[in-house]
């Protein structure tokens, strides 16, 4: 029996297979037993009408149009039973884990507050039921997908994060119940909060760690594993871009960015800027110049 992948089997050899979201209406019309489908990201399954059974490793679920689900990236078998109803329709959702890492960074504080107030066993699949919003959010999706062209990124992830945000605000429990592959652990959403908190607070890896509650060795590691650089490498790195960023499109000058970026002196952002993009700071705007 074939093997589906997706989103890649539905998106072969379009521009939108790459995108980290990916909307996409999804209709039914024949019986299907037991097909094997590897979900190669975390979808939203905005059901629409009809029901579908499907099997995960924890359990087997009847998916209906009362609900709504979110699932993790995984193995699914999935069947439809055509001769029971007229289809089945529904609006997907994919998208990779670090568009949730984003949403739970984004809103930590929330997120830590609701995991200490609403304990849950953890799942890699959560239904909820459908209210008022959920209703007139999908059909702000029909409508979205029915204006004619792809919507951009951005687009996609305003919506995606607006549905994130109402189902941890109004559906506490079963949102906080939800744990993928790629949940950031209580560790990581302590460390990405303090440390791009305090990008710009010049504070030390022993400093940070404190705020972490952990010993400097132990946030090294850690943080190595969330961005894959040493502290040090990665917040000049963030901080060198930000200098970028404010030398040619907010047009500042150099001697207006150091401090504002935590550099103890103006000679100390200057050596560091040269050293990542190879020349000083006035001369960098000068090159893009005569490069456009």
């Amino acid at each position: 029996m074939k093997v589906f992948n997706l989103p890649q089997d539905a998106f072969a050899g379009r521009s939108i297979a790459g995108d980290p979201i990916i909307i996409h209406p999804f209709t039914a019309t024949k019986n299907t037993l037991k097909e094997k489908t590897i979900l190669d990201r975390n979808a939203i399954s905005l059901v629409i009408s009809g029901q579908k059974t499907m099997c995960f490793t924890e359990k087997t679920v009847h998916a209906n149009d009362r609900e709504i689900h979110i699932l993790s990236a995984g193995h699914c078998i999935a069947s439809v039973d055509i001769s029971t109803q007229k289809e089945f329709r529904s609006i997907l959702i994919f998208f990779e884990d670090p568009e949730l890492a984003d949403f739970f960074r984004a809103n930590a504080g929330a997120i830590e507050r609701a995991i200490k107030t609403h304990p849950s066993t953890a799942s890699a699949y959560v239904a909820f039921q459908k209210d008022d919003f959920i209703e007139h959010y999908i059909d702000s999706i029909r409508l979205m997908l029915g204006s004619g062209g792809e919507p951009s990124l951005a687009m996609k992830r305003i919506k995606l994060h607006e549905l994130l945000l109402y189902l941890l605000e109004n559906h506490t429990r079963e949102f906080v119940a939800f744990r993928n592959r790629g949940s950031i652990s209580p560790i990581e959403l302590t460390i990405r909060k303090v440390v791009e908190s305090n990008l710009l607070s010049n504070l030390t890896v022993e400093e940070m760690a404190f705020l972490c509650n952990l010993s400097a060795s132990t946030f090294k590691r850690q943080f190595k594993n969330i961005y894959s650089e040493s502290p040090n490498s990665w917040i000049l790195g963030q901080k060198m871009r930000m200098a970028a960023q404010l030398l040619t499109k907010q047009k500042e000058k150099p001697a207006e960015i150091w401090f504002k970026l935590g550099f103890e002196t103006h000679s100390g952002f200057t050596k560091s800027f040269k050293k990542h993009f190879g020349v000083v700071p006035k001369d960098y705007t000068g090159r893009l110049t005569v490069q456009d």
